[in-house]
């Protein structure tokens, strides 16, 4: 027999039964130790995190209220999904309106920022109704991104 076919040597007699995927693995295990040249880690090669973990800034960027609803629609979207054909689902994903409305503090503040991102979908993309365009979007990408344009728009209206 040569090596690679050889029998390992087993602490077992001839008339135990053969060793368990276990204890081969720690068979293993322990030669692949005694070959690893075991050098004490110097700890200033070691990267050190900071004391305090880094936390994404969870405050709205927008001062003016319509800007800050559309940001908070954006996140909701984000955050729950996003739906067509229906204002939300039974997984809980919303449209773009629903988004706005949920965020909205009154009716006429969803108003507002309705037409506001209305304004950029026709600019950008020549649609008549928010539904419409929505309709036509591959995913959540396009949205959010309109709903970025949308509130950049509203706060430079200082809205």
């Amino acid at each position: 027999m040569n090596a690679t076919t050889a029998p390992a040597a087993s602490p077992r007699t001839a008339d135990s039964a053969p060793l368990t995927f276990d204890e081969r693995l720690a068979l293993a295990a322990l030669a692949i130790d005694a070959r690893i040249d075991t050098e004490p880690l110097n700890l200033d090669d070691v990267i050190r995190q900071p004391a305090e973990p880094h936390r994404p800034a969870t405050s709205n960027p927008y001062s003016t209220p319509i800007a800050a609803l559309l940001h908070r629609a954006r996140m909701r979207i984000a955050a729950v999904g996003w739906c067509q054909a229906a204002a939300f689902d039974e997984a809980g994903a919303v449209c773009p309106i629903h988004a706005i409305r949920q965020e909205a503090a009154n009716r006429g503040q969803a108003d507002d920022a309705c037409v506001l991102l209305l304004e950029t979908i026709e600019r950008d993309f020549g649609d008549e109704t928010i539904p419409a365009w929505n309709a036509r979007q591959p995913n959540s990408a396009p949205v959010l991104l309109q709903f970025d344009h949308a509130a950049q728009l509203a706060h430079s209206r200082n809205l």
